[in-house]
C-alpha cells in the first residue's frame, strides 16, 4: 500500500490524498465479468448443446422404458385409453419441459445459475428477505447487484416488496420452500442413481431369468459406486463421455417410434387433439386420474434443465431440447402406442417388444447405458444448487471444486457427492426394488415443480414486473397441472403397487387353499396385512379383503350383497370383497356364506373378462376409416377369454375344496413403561375390562373354530 501526494495548489488539501489498496482495486473489478456462454462463437454454443445431451436428458430421454406401463398396470381395458394417454404424455411435455421451464423459468437466472436457490437470491436482491443479515448497502452498489428502485408506476411490484420485507412469515416461508425444493433436488439426485441403475440391471433379467433379486442389487451397487466415482472429472469431460450415447440413444428410439408409426397404426397421431384426453378421463373417472401418477414419468428430470443451467446456458439448452429430446422422445411414445393398438397384451414390457427384431440387442445395451447415465442431470443439478446455496450462506463450508477453466458453472463438492452415493447405494440395498422408490420419486418431482412454479411467480410480480394477466395465466395454469399430478401420486387408493411390493418385498410364496381376512376397511391395505407377510410370508392362492358393512337400510337383495374389486395384477388372484346387509338382515352360517361368496366371485370374474372382450369388439368397430385396425379378431378373443374364464373359476372351485381359512386382525393396547398411574388403569384394565366382555368377531360373523386364524397386534401408548 502506497499513498501519493501532488503538489498542486489550486485542489483543496482534502483531495490531494487517494488511497491506493490492491484489495481495494481488486474488488472493483467485477464490472468486466462474463459469465460461460454469455458471449462466444456458435461454435462453443454446439458444443455446450452437446455436451447438454449428455448430462440432462438422460433422465427424461428414458422414460419411455417405464411411462406407458406404469400408466397401465392392470392391462388396458379399452384401446382407445392408449389415444388419451398419448395425448396426456405429449402436452405434458409440451407444456413443463417445454413451455415452462425451456421458455419461461430458464430466464429466471440469477447470473447463470439456475434453480431454487437462484431464483431465492434473485429474489433477495430486489428485497430485504434473508433471515441470515448478511445483506449491506454497499451490495448494490456492485454493477451486476442490478437492482432498480420501484417507480411509481410500479406499484405492484412496490406492494409486493413491501409484504415481502415487512412480514417475518413471508420470509419464513420463502426460505422454507426454498430449501425443501433444495432438498427434493438432493433427493432426486440420491434416488435417480437407484430406480435408473436398478431398472437396467433388472432388465437383464429379461434374457437371464435365472437372477435373482438379490443378485440384481449386488450388481448394481458396483455400477452406482462407479457412477459417482467418475464426478470428480467434472461435467465438461463427463458431459463428453456420455453424450455420444444418449445421442445414439436418441436416433434410436426415433427410429423404432417411426417404424412403429408406418407399419402398426399412424392413425394415433390423432392423439394431438386434446378432447381424447377429454374422453379418456369421461370414461374411466377416478381410474384415470389415478393413472396420471404413471404419466407424470415422462417428464421426470426436467427440474435438471434448470438446475444445471450453470453448467451450459439457456441458448444451449434450448438448441439441444427443441432439436433432439422432443422430437426423439415424441416419436418414441407415438411409436409404442401404436405398436399396443396392435399387441395391447404387451403393455407391461411395451418399449422392448416393441423393437424390431434385428434392432433388439443394440437398443437393449444402449437402453441399459442410457439409464445408468440418467442420473448425471440431477447429480450435475444438486452441485449447483448447493453452490449457490453455500455462497449465500445457507449450507455448511464444504469443498467446491470448479472442474472446468472455461465454464466457471461447472462444480464438483466431494463430501455431497460421497453422501449422496452412500445413501443412493443403502436405499438399493434396502429397497431392493423400484417400487417402493418410484412412489418417493414421483413425489420428489411433483414437488420441485411446484415450488419452482411459486418462486417464479414471485420473480415476474417483482422483477420482471409482467401484465397481472400473463403472471396469473402462469401461475394458475402450471400451478393447477402439477396439484393434479401431485394429487395423483399421493392418492391412498393405488392399493395394487403396494400389495405387489409387500409380496416381492418378503418373497412371500403361494399356498393353497383360498384365505379370507376379514377388515373394517373398504379401501385401502388392512395394517395387519404387511405384518402377516412379514412374519409368515405366505398368502392363500385366493385371497380377499374382506369387510362387512351394514347400510341404513332393512334389506339388501343377496344378488347385490357383494362387491368386488381386482387387487393389483390378475396372476396374483387377490380382490377385495364388501360384503353389505341391512340392518333386518341376518348373517348367513359359514358353510352357505362360503358358498355364496364364492359363486359370486366366479361372476365377477366373468363379468371383467366379458366387458374386456366387449371393449375390444367395440374398438374394432370404431377405428377410423382407412387407417389398419389390426386386432384379434372378436370371436377368436371371445374364446380365448372364455378358456380363461373357465381356468379360473375351476381353480377357485379347486381351492375352495382345499379349505377357506378367515383370518382376523387382534389388535391389543398396552400402557407404556413411563405412563402415569391414571392411564395405567384406564388402559390395562378397563379398556382391556371392556374389550374381553364385547362380542368377539368370529363369533358374530358365526366362524368356526377350526376355520380361524387370528394375527394380533399390539400398540403401546
Amino acid at each position: 500500500m502506497s499513498l501519493e501526494v501532488e503538489d498542486r495548489p489550486s485542489v483543496e488539501p482534502t483531495k490531494q490524498l487517494k488511497r491506493q489498496d490492491s484489495l481495494y482495486g481488486d474488488a472493483e473489478k467485477v464490472s468486466s465479468a462474463k459469465y460461460h456462454g454469455s458471449e462466444g462463437s456458435w461454435s462453443r454454443l454446439l458444443q455446450l448443446a452437446f455436451q447438454s445431451v449428455g448430462i440432462i436428458y438422460g433422465d427424461v430421454g428414458t422414460s419411455p422404458l417405464y411411462a406407458i406401463s406404469s400408466t397401465f398396470p392392470d392391462g388396458i381395458k379399452n384401446r382407445d385409453d392408449l389415444l388419451g394417454v398419448l395425448s396426456l404424455i405429449l402436452y405434458t411435455l409440451i407444456l413443463i419441459p417445454m413451455v415452462k421451464y425451456v421458455f419461461i423459468v430458464l430466464y429466471a437466472d440469477d447470473h447463470g445459475d439456475g434453480g431454487t436457490f437462484a431464483l431465492y437470491s434473485l429474489i433477495s436482491r430486489h428485497a430485504k428477505v434473508r433471515l441470515i443479515p448478511n445483506q449491506q448497502a454497499e451490495d448494490a452498489m456492485v454493477s451486476n447487484y442490478g437492482i432498480e428502485t420501484p417507480s411509481s408506476q410500479l406499484r405492484r411490484a412496490q406492494w409486493l416488496k413491501e409484504k415481502l420485507e415487512s412480514r417475518m412469515a413471508a420470509k419464513i416461508s420463502l426460505f422454507t420452500i426454498t430449501i425443501l425444493g433444495t432438498s427434493m433436488v438432493m433427493g432426486d439426485g440420491t434416488l435417480t442413481p437407484a430406480i435408473s441403475v436398478l431398472s437396467a440391471v433388472s432388465g437383464i433379467r429379461e434374457k437371464v431369468p435365472s437372477l435373482t433379486e438379490t443378485q440384481v442389487v449386488w450388481i448394481s451397487v458396483p455400477i452406482l459406486f462407479a457412477l459417482f466415482s467418475v464426478q470428480r472429472y467434472g461435467t465438461d469431460k463427463v458431459g463428453y463421455s456420455f453424450a455420444p450415447i444418449i445421442t445414439v440413444w436418441f436416433v434410436l428410439i426415433a427410429g423404432i417410434g417411426m417404424y412403429n408409426l408406418v407399419v402398426h397404426d399412424i392413425g394415433v397421431l390423432r392423439a394431438f387433439n386434446p378432447m381424447y384426453i377429454v374422453d379418456y378421463f369421461r370414461r374411466n373417472g377416478k381410474d384415470g386420474w389415478i393413472s396420471l401418477g404413471g404419466v407424470i414419468l415422462c417428464v421426470t428430470g426436467t427440474e435438471g434443465m434448470y438446475a444445471d443451467l450453470s453448467h451450459f446456458n439457456i441458448q444451449a439448452i434450448q438448441i439441444s431440447f427443441n432439436t433432439v429430446l422432443f422430437p426423439s422422445v415424441a416419436l418414441c411414445y407415438m411409436g409404442q402406442t401404436a405398436y399396443l393398438r396392435k399387441f395391447p397384451e404387451d403393455v407391461a414390457d411395451t418399449f422392448f417388444r416393441s423393437i424390431p427384431a434385428p434392432m433388439f440387442w443394440p437398443t437393449f445395451i444402449t437402453a441399459i447405458l442410457s439409464a445408468i447415465i440418467a442420473s448425471q442431470a440431477m447429480l450435475s443439478g444438486a452441485f449447483a444448487i448447493l453452490s449457490k446455496a453455500l455462497s449465500l450462506g445457507c449450507f455448511p463450508s464444504v469443498q467446491v471444486i470448479h472442474t472446468s477453466k472455461s465454464y466457471e458453472g461447472q462444480v464438483y463438492i466431494p463430501e455431497v457427492n460421497f453422501l449422496m452415493g452412500l445413501a443412493s447405494i443403502l436405499v438399493t440395498i434396502t429397497f431392493r426394488t423400484t417400487t417402493e422408490i418410484g412412489n418417493a420419486y414421483g413425489i420428489c418431482v411433483v414437488t420441485v415443480f411446484s415450488i419452482t412454479t411459486h418462486l417464479t411467480t414471485i420473480v415476474m410480480l417483482l422483477i420482471w414486473r409482467k401484465k397481472f394477466i400473463f403472471v396469473f395465466l402462469f401461475y394458475i395454469v402450471f400451478g393447477s397441472i402439477e396439484l393434479i399430478y401431485l394429487s395423483s401420486i399421493l392418492t391412498k387408493f393405488a392399493q395394487a403397487d403396494e400389495v405387489t411390493a409387500l409380496l416381492k418385498k418378503h418373497d412371500v410364496r403361494r399356498i393353497p387353499g383360498v384365505g379370507l381376512l376379514y377388515s373394517d376397511l373398504v379401501q385401502g391395505i388392512p395394517p395387519v396385512f404387511p405384518r402377516l407377510v412379514q412374519k409368515i410370508p405366505s398368502v392363500h392362492s385366493v385371497f380377499l379383503f374382506m369387510s362387512i358393512k351394514h347400510l341404513p337400510i332393512p334389506h339388501v337383495v343377496p344378488v347385490e350383497r357383494f362387491l368386488f374389486r381386482q387387487v393389483g395384477p390378475r396372476e396374483h388372484r387377490m380382490f377385495r370383497c364388501v360384503a353389505r346387509y341391512g340392518y333386518c338382515d341376518i348373517l348367513e352360517e359359514s358353510a352357505l356364506f362360503k358358498g355364496f361368496l364364492m359363486e359370486r366371485l366366479k361372476m365377477f370374474i366373468q363379468d371383467e373378462a366379458a366387458f374386456e372382450t366387449n371393449s375390444t369388439t367395440e374398438d374394432s368397430q370404431t377405428c377410423s376409416e382407412g387407417s389398419a385396425c389390426p386386432i384379434v379378431p372378436s370371436g377368436q378373443s371371445g374364446n380365448i377369454n372364455s378358456d380363461l374364464v373357465e381356468k379360473e373359476k375351476q381353480l377357485i372351485d379347486a381351492e375352495t375344496e382345499l379349505g377357506v381359512v378367515y383370518l382376523m386382525g387382534e389388535a391389543n393396547v398396552i400402557a407404556g413403561p413411563n405412563s402415569s398411574l391414571v392411564k395405567k388403569v384406564v388402559v390395562d384394565y378397563i379398556y382391556t375390562f371392556l374389550r374381553n366382555n364385547l362380542t368377539e368377531g368370529e363369533k358374530a360373523l358365526s366362524i368356526p373354530k377350526d376355520e380361524l386364524l387370528k394375527v394380533g397386534i399390539t400398540y403401546e401408548i
